[in-house]
């Protein structure tokens, strides 16, 4: 759950920086969409790595699940919130969010140190 607190956390405060920018500069959503993106991956890894190095054993496991956990909540405020459901492209996305959150639980793990029983 730390992972996932992380990343809600850190995209509230991206959402909120990013809002700010576009209502205060003459930048349109499209122009900085890549941007966002690009940080949504970033702070989906860390969130995982987050988990991994938390958990010290299967960082896939724990990544994975940060990752499934994160897109049901977006789709659950999505759904319910917006009353509408993932498209093609949205559903590819959060496929990728849940496999960079796994690599983040793999190297999460790896660099915990106290990662091997012996």
């Amino acid at each position: 759950m730390y992972g996932t607190l992380t990343i809600l956390i850190l995209m509230i405060i991206n959402s909120i920086l990013f809002a700010t920018i576009l209502r205060f500069t003459s930048l349109e959503e499209s122009s900085v969409k890549y941007i966002i993106t690009t940080i949504s991956f970033i702070l989906i890894f860390l969130g995982g790595f987050i988990s991994g190095g938390r958990g010290k054993q299967k960082g896939w496991m724990l990544g994975g699940l940060t990752g499934i956990v994160y897109s049901i909540i977006i789709f659950l405020y999505q759904f319910l919130g917006l009353d509408s459901l993932f498209n093609f492209e949205q559903i590819i996305y959060h496929i990728c969010y849940i496999l960079i959150a796994m690599m983040g639980g793999i190297l999460g793990v790896n660099m915990s140190g106290k990662s091997r029983n012996n």
